[in-house]
């Protein structure tokens, strides 16, 4: 019976080991690719249209 609980707690083990580890690639690369698109954003040379008192759009 020990034999059936310790490969129990063995695949728990590894199942969270590799869960984790995902993770551990997925969030920086979604922080990388929203401080790159954020740069981007910020480096785009847009004319800002600016409304005057009194004009409508």
């Amino acid at each position: 019976m020990g034999s059936k609980i310790a490969k129990a707690v063995f695949l728990m083990t590894a199942i969270m080991f590799f869960a984790v580890l995902a993770l551990d690639i997925a969030v920086p690369t979604l922080v990388l690719c929203t401080m790159a698109l954020s740069s981007w954003v910020v480096s785009l040379d847009l004319p800002v249209v600016r409304k005057q008192r009194g004009e409508t759009a």
